[in-house]
């Protein structure tokens, strides 16, 4: 069984956990080319694990929300997994 406490902690503190069915983080960037920079990295990342986020992509922001849709829009080690990935990106 999936113990999202545990690996909550394992991750940057900035991702939130929506409703206990997704996980949400904002990145804030200095400009265009930074921001899609970044999306088409984690774009290459997801598509490498075969597990795509939602991203809500605007001029110096993206948001990422992760979920497993088929498995009822609820978490799985696989959301946490890209999580973790995705934060890889950022260091």
């Amino acid at each position: 069984m999936l113990d999202i406490k545990k690996e909550m902690n394992e991750l940057n503190t900035d991702w939130k956990l929506i409703d206990n069915k997704k996980l949400q983080r904002i990145f804030s960037f200095k400009g265009f080319l930074k921001t899609m920079s970044f999306v088409n990295a984690v774009a290459w990342e997801a598509n490498r694990l075969m597990h795509h986020p939602d991203m809500e992509v605007s001029f110096n922001k993206c948001v990422i929300n992760i979920t497993t849709h088929d498995e009822g829009n609820t978490l799985t080690e696989k959301d946490f997994q890209l999580a973790k990935h995705i934060d890889q990106l950022q260091s």
